[in-house]
């Protein structure tokens, strides 16, 4: 009972993180790994992940940046490689709690940054700042999927408004997540048992992405950056502690 309560929470957080605060479904990503086991569990997350960003991408599809995302896409792939290879060689826990310490040193560097000059738009529109999202994205998502806070970090340092932010978080999000499928069907990790545990868990997240959109609205452009790093925050500090 407390296991299928928990699964529950975890679908309602994955589809909230989705319309409005993201990096939260980090902490769905450490209950779903603590509850089933690591590789069926990196599978049945990804199926309702795309089910949120299916919400996302109808919702906020005007509002994507095209331009950010052609800055963006081309080191994501080199990216997913990156970090199918480094999970060959590393231990996965460790490895996991590397990159949530990590997101971590981040996180409290573009505070300070925000703190020393409001503006810190002009290192986070370079050319090498969207390659090495990009790349770490693609890195984080492979490993431990925790490309959200990277993106997280990246938009808000860019001063992206709110709802531009969650329009190109959508469609990057709803790509990366595609291209990991064949992956995951190739080591076969989409069962019987996977398929059934999605579909009873599908209507929690679009209950969750519906209480996204509500909070979104009422967010003003100052609380939801506050939000989103603080998000941030806690999906590295659940990655560390997972």
């Amino acid at each position: 009972m407390i296991e299928a309560l928990l699964l529950v929470v975890a679908a309602l957080v994955i589809g909230y993180s989705k319309t409005s605060i993201g990096g939260l479904s980090s902490i769905s990503i450490a209950i779903f790994a603590n509850l089933m086991p690591a590789r069926e569990s990196t599978a049945a997350i990804l199926l309702l992940l795309i089910t949120g960003d299916l919400v996302a991408v109808w919702h906020y599809r005007q509002h994507a940046d095209w331009s950010l995302l052609r800055r963006l896409v081309p080191s994501v792939l080199p990216g997913l490689a990156l970090g199918a290879a480094f999970l060959a060689v590393v231990d996965d826990t460790v490895l996991r709690r590397s990159i949530g310490a990590l997101l971590l040193l981040t996180a409290a560097l573009q505070l300070v940054l925000q703190w020393r000059s409001p503006d810190t738009s002009v290192v986070a529109r370079s050319r090498p700042a969207a390659l090495g999202t990009g790349l770490a994205a693609g890195f984080t998502t492979m490993t431990a999927n925790a490309a959200g806070a990277v993106m997280t970090l990246y938009l808000v340092a860019r001063g992206v408004e709110k709802r531009r932010f969650l329009g190109t978080g959508a469609l990057f999000f709803f790509g990366v997540n595609l291209c990991k499928v064949p992956f995951s069907a190739g080591l076969g990790l989409f069962t019987a048992g996977t398929f059934q545990r999605t579909v009873l868990l599908v209507p929690f997240v679009l209950l969750g992405t519906w209480a996204g959109l509500h909070t979104a609205r009422r967010l003003s452009q100052a609380r939801f950056d506050q939000a989103v790093l603080a998000a941030t925050v806690v999906s590295a500090v659940a990655l560390v502690a997972r």
